[in-house]
């Protein structure tokens, strides 16, 4: 088979697709392959709010969370579809010393008092991505720089060297598979959509004795989280979890209690022990960059992680 691209993207969620954007720029002939359609991909359930949750502090983290941030402040302001900017009240019920490692990578980040049970609040600007249309978004991008982003299952990775020199893994839950990784796990999210009542101002406490509460408006809906179940797997609705999320939700928020339930949504993050894998590696067919393992982090590093995979990808071009 002759060669069809200079970079085949395996994965087009947030990651891949962000990528793939990023070697477009940089001249590289770009196709996508997708197992799924856009309305299953974790990507689409995700709140999708800059924040890099349950991801430990590293400088390389550090670094993508930055970029990514300023990347979406920018796109806020040139006016891309689905980037929204929400201010953020942060709860904490430990006041802690000084500002937490991610602080830096956010802007401007001011400290309050707390009202009990909290002992002090942190506010900033946080960008927001409605999914749905941001990646049809960045998905259209790809096709107007003459990719192609195609529907195909890949069962194999050093298959596609036949097709171009470089493939770059962002295939999510499966890039474990794909090469063989077992530290790649699920981690199973469900979250509660409610009419918007009028918000506009993001509200986090990751300290609640019941599990983490979190209320992100968006244009015409509100997002309420959350749970974080590693090694959980299924995507049936679990009412007690969804009882929850609303009880923690309505206490931080009193006016959602006019809000009716639109739906709820349940997703598998793509977790990886250790954090993410950006590296790259040579193989007898090519060049294998790996881009997976974020978590629940896949849109807050994404910008930053996809400058990386492009230096790799195209390293010596």
């Amino acid at each position: 088979m002759r060669m069809v691209a200079d970079v085949i993207v395996v994965g087009a969620g947030v990651v891949g697709l962000t990528a793939a954007v990023r070697l477009q720029e940089r001249g590289a002939r770009v196709t996508v392959l997708t197992a799924d359609p856009p309305e299953r991909l974790v990507s689409t359930v995700a709140a999708a709010v800059w924040y890099p949750t349950h991801t430990d502090a590293d400088p390389r983290v550090l670094d993508w969370a930055t970029v990514t941030y300023q990347e979406f402040r920018r796109q806020a302001g040139d006016g891309v579809p689905g980037v929204l900017l929400r201010r953020t009240r942060m709860l904490q019920r430990r006041a802690g010393d000084g500002l937490p490692w991610w602080a830096a990578a956010a802007g401007d980040v001011t400290v309050r008092d707390g009202t009990a049970p909290y002992a002090r609040e942190l506010r900033f600007v946080a960008p927001l991505a409605e999914m749905t249309t941001y990646l049809d978004w960045l998905r259209q991008r790809v096709v107007d720089g003459g990719g192609q982003v195609t529907h195909r299952r890949v069962d194999r990775l050093d298959d596609l060297f036949a097709e171009a020199p470089v493939v770059v893994n962002a295939a999510g839950l499966a890039a474990g598979a794909l090469c063989g990784d077992p530290t790649v796990l699920p981690i199973r999210g469900q979250i509660v959509l409610v009419a918007n009542p009028g918000l506009d101002e993001s509200v986090r406490d990751e300290e609640h004795p019941d599990g983490t509460a979190y209320v992100h408006p968006r244009s015409r809906d509100v997002v309420l989280g959350g749970s974080y179940q590693p090694g959980r797997a299924d995507l049936d609705p679990d009412p007690e979890l969804r009882a929850g999320i609303l009880r923690r939700c309505l206490a931080l928020v009193p006016e959602l209690a006019v809000a009716p339930v639109l739906g709820e949504r349940i997703g598998l993050r793509p977790g990886r022990e250790g954090g993410p894998r950006v590296e790259a590696e040579n193989r007898p067919g090519g060049r294998l960059v790996h881009a997976y393992g974020h978590g629940g982090a896949g849109m807050t590093l994404s910008w930053g992680c996809a400058d990386e995979v492009c230096a790799l990808a195209l390293a010596g071009r």
